[in-house]
């Protein structure tokens, strides 16, 4: 890999495990330190850490619920604080819980928008200033597939997917004049390790996906067109959003 990040610091929200560990993993590998985030999961946590590390790249581990706003000034901060900048900041934090739309409460709407979506525009913001002042800032927000297809049984994780891709493009419109790029990875049918946290079984909706090269991605897939979002030769890239699912649109 290059070192085309090299000297620069990057945030990964949600980096336990799957996408996120990828892409933190990405990053190092490119000569980039990294924030971890988790939630909860701190063994897991340590372990996206410690595959860090293992490229020569130092690491930190943050945690915290993101989708209070706090918590996420908090871990911004200590994202700062650990290496006196912050260059590439990736809103990856999601759960996808399932239930059928009558039986959605209100708390669970709430949960699930406050992690996919109230995180994006609270950390975003926190991590304005650190921003500012580097040569090559960029955001990456992760979206989801069913935002753009709808699923059975996920009104609430589409509601909030799709608000990801709105506020990504709002984003790039406002901070362009700070030269902060702002994309949306959309990740579809991606080989992952469901969680209780992440919503448990596999979706119902995957039984009936395919796409054109009849298999599915892997994280590190993903990883790599983050890494691509914030490296040098993205810098006029912006406001746009990049699927990465295999042709399953035109499948």
């Amino acid at each position: 890999m290059s070192g085309d990040l090299k000297g620069r610091v990057g945030l990964v929200t949600g980096a336990s495990r799957n996408i996120g560990r990828a892409i933190a993993v990405s990053l190092a590998e490119r000569g980039a330190d990294v924030v971890v985030h988790v939630a909860r999961d701190l063994s897991a946590g340590a372990e996206t850490v410690a595959a860090v590390n293992a490229l020569g790249a130092r690491a930190v581990l943050v945690s915290g619920d993101l989708g209070d706003p706090a918590t996420a000034r908090r871990v911004v901060d200590e994202a700062i604080a650990a290496f006196a900048q912050l260059d590439i900041v990736i809103n990856n934090a999601a759960i996808r819980p399932e239930a059928p739309f009558r039986e959605i409460t209100y708390e669970a709407w709430r949960d699930v928008m406050a992690t996919c979506l109230d995180s994006v525009f609270l950390v975003s913001q926190a991590a304005l200033g650190a921003l500012k002042a580097s040569d090559q800032a960029a955001i990456v927000n992760i979206g989801g597939m069913t935002a753009h297809t709808g699923a059975l049984h996920r009104a609430h994780v589409v509601a909030a997917k799709a608000g990801v891709v709105g506020l990504s493009k709002a984003m790039a419109h406002d901070l362009a004049a700070d030269g902060i790029t702002v994309n949306c990875v959309v990740p579809g049918l991606i080989d992952t390790e469901r969680h209780a946290a992440a919503g448990g079984a596999e979706p119902k909706h995957r039984g009936s996906r395919t796409n054109l090269l009849g298999r599915r991605g892997s994280p590190s897939e993903v990883a790599e067109a983050v890494a691509y979002l914030v490296g040098s030769g993205a810098r006029y890239v912006t406001g746009e959003t990049l699927h990465v699912n295999g042709g399953a649109y035109l499948s």
